[in-house]
């Protein structure tokens, strides 16, 4: 459970499994544009692309809500 607080962590993972491939765009950019779009054409595989790229950003999204509301078992 300490890994998924370390913020250290998250954030080298939305910079790499998050954005890799980095060129032409990076993949999760593109992923969420032909979802934007429609998803026309979108197979199992890049549902399952976008899951593995945007997980990183999840945690990351997860980390920033567990900082700013406040714990009530504090």
């Amino acid at each position: 459970m300490q890994l998924l607080n370390n913020w250290r962590i998250i954030f080298l993972l939305c910079l790499t499994l998050g954005l890799a491939p980095f060129f032409p765009e990076p993949h999760i950019w593109g992923k969420l544009k032909w979802i934007a779009g429609g998803a026309e054409g979108m197979q199992g595989a890049d549902w399952f692309d976008v899951l593995l790229h945007g997980f990183p950003f999840i945690l990351l999204l997860r980390l920033l809500i567990i900082r700013i509301i406040p714990s009530k078992m504090d």
